[in-house]
């Protein structure tokens, strides 16, 4: 009887804490897309967990397979038009920068709307990165379609493996309420022009400042998540920050190349970053400053990987991308730190005519 009543006493635990299951939730499904999709041997495999990040680092269910096709279907046809955009930067370069444009506006507006976040940021990788892949060569655009395809499949299936473990408690939480649609277009127009520098420097060099192409759209949506006076101290300590992992995950990978080796420090890594997203670790900081240094570990790491195996120097390569990344993130500080300022006094000027 006694056993009986230990093993009953252990059953009617209480649940792990909500904050608790995100956490490992997050965690370990990066990793475990990560090792999935390095064992696959897909074309970028550090896309597939960075897909991870953007599509649950907010905390809700899964997508079912109908979401899944419904998603896989509007970014392909977002990655197609990619392709198209490609020849047209070559010959008629103004009015494709335009179309690119119009696209990132669009698609960074539909990133604002509740529960789009994802698909407005997946698409607007498909306006940037696969015209710029494009420039260089069809076949390129072409594997690395199929490689983003694979690699938001292979997200959301690792986020049905690891969510039964991890659910979400059956009440969800009230959604915030949403700002203006004068507001939300501004926000929208804002991070699009955070974007624009960093695609068209890709452009001059698609294989080296690809991830910086990546990172911007990631920033952009910062941008317009952020009021001004935080959202400096996040863009810049989060890139350093996000290096600083790089590094020192790199480093111990050093101590033993394995696929396994690798799964495990990314593991470590992302607890210790969802933990503060999430609030286990209570931080000055928010939410979005531990996810956005995530992204930017798993880029750098990535990056680096594939330098390795191309024979390239990874170390120079990777002070290159950082130096970039810090410049983009400064820029986005200053250009909205400019936009504001420019809003806030033609609005004053309009006051005052009136």
């Amino acid at each position: 009887m006694r056993a009986l009543a230990r093993f009953f006493a252990r059953s009617h635990r209480p649940p792990m804490p909500l904050a608790a299951r995100r956490t490992y939730r997050l965690a370990i499904t990066t990793s475990v897309v990560l090792a999935a999709a390095y064992g696959w041997g897909l074309a970028l495999p550090f896309l597939a967990p960075l897909f991870v990040v953007i599509l649950s680092a907010k905390p809700a269910p899964p997508p079912g397979p109908k979401q899944l096709l419904m998603l896989l279907i509007a970014v392909m046809v977002s990655l197609g038009v990619g392709i198209f955009i490609g020849p047209l930067l070559q010959h008629a370069p103004l009015p494709a920068l335009m179309i690119i444009v119009a696209g990132l506006f669009v698609s960074n507006r539909i990133a604002m709307l509740p529960g789009k976040a994802a698909i407005g940021t997946l698409l607007a990788m498909g306006l940037t990165v696969i015209p710029a892949a494009s420039s260089i060569s069809t076949a390129l655009a072409s594997a690395l379609i199929s490689t983003l395809v694979v690699g938001i499949a292979m997200a959301v299936v690792g986020q049905w493996l690891v969510y039964p473990f991890f659910p979400e408690d059956p009440s969800p939480s009230p959604a915030p309420a949403p700002d203006s649609p004068a507001e939300l277009r501004w926000l929208a127009w804002r991070a699009t022009a955070i974007v624009m520098p960093a695609f068209v420097l890709t452009l001059t060099n698609p294989a080296l400042y690809l991830p910086l192409t990546i990172k911007s759209i990631l920033l952009g949506r910062e941008v317009s998540q952020s009021r001004l006076r935080e959202s400096s101290r996040e863009m810049i300590g989060s890139t350093l920050l996000g290096g600083l992992f790089a590094v020192v995950v790199w480093s111990c990978l050093s101590l033993a190349v394995s696929l396994w080796f690798y799964f495990a420090w990314m593991l470590l890594a992302c607890l210790l970053f969802a933990s503060g997203a999430y609030g286990v670790r209570r931080t000055r900081f928010k939410s979005s400053f531990w996810v956005a240094s995530m992204t930017t570990m798993i880029i750098l790491l990535g990056a680096a990987v594939q330098d390795s195996a191309n024979g390239k120097d990874v170390y120079q390569a990777f002070w290159v991308r950082i130096a970039l990344f810090l410049a983009v993130a400064v820029y986005a500080s200053l250009s909205m730190a400019l936009l504001e300022h420019w809003r806030g006094t033609r609005k004053h000027v309009k006051e005052s005519v009136c």
